[in-house]
């Protein structure tokens, strides 16, 4: 079994590598050098025809989009622990919260952030308090949003809720989420994705400037 996941630490492909560390399975990085336009090249628009990251390949076969990487792997290598089976009441709910980030948080966030005039029963989000609020009730009898129970939902969602919070996009009522992306990065698979990352930063001599 070959994982590849094309890579760069500045992307969402930076989120992957916690996925895969936290199914546990092997897996090696190809580091797509986006300054030198990789990612637009003959190469990997055969993987992801939008030149985008992160695109997982198992056994050559690519996969794009992070929730649809992240469904895959929990139910192809951690089901019954990453990801409820489907007979599980839990199914449903995890499936919701899987999607939650990239259908509901992001577009709510960045139409709350550019103060786009919407109508919130034309939009998917509704609107940004209803999503925070719906948020902050979903982990607030945590840890986890099945309760005891952590899966790749939290890996998607946490991971969005992560990166929202430290870059001033995503603000709550209380201290619920921030309590909530603490627990995560308090993970050994987590801490284990940041160490990966920040190596590929240092090897590569990368700055976000």
């Amino acid at each position: 079994m070959a994982i590849v996941l094309h890579h760069h630490p500045f992307t969402r492909a930076r989120h992957v590598v916690w996925m895969l560390e936290e199914v546990g399975v092997d897996y090696e990085l190809s580091f797509v050098d986006l300054l030198k336009g990789e990612g637009h090249q003959a190469p990997h628009l055969a993987r992801n025809r939008m030149g985008k990251l992160p695109t997982l390949e198992v056994d050559g076969v690519a996969i794009s989009e992070t929730a649809a990487i992240g469904m895959y792997l929990a139910d192809r290598y951690a089901p019954g622990r990453l990801a409820p089976l489907p007979d599980d009441p839990d199914r449903g709910p995890y499936l919701r919260w899987c999607v939650y980030g990239p259908v509901v948080v992001e577009p709510g966030s960045m139409a709350h952030a550019a103060e786009w005039p919407c109508q919130p029963g034309r939009v998917g989000w509704g609107t940004y308090d209803d999503m925070v609020a719906t948020l902050e009730e979903a982990i607030a009898d945590g840890p986890w949003l099945l309760g005891d129970r952590f899966t790749m939902a939290d890996v998607l969602l946490g991971g969005t809720v992560r990166w929202m919070l430290q870059f001033g996009m995503l603000k709550g009522t209380d201290d619920t989420l921030p309590a909530y992306a603490q627990r995560l990065s308090e993970r050994d698979a987590a801490k284990r994705s940041e160490s990966i990352n920040h190596q590929v930063i240092e090897e590569r001599g990368l700055s976000r400037g």
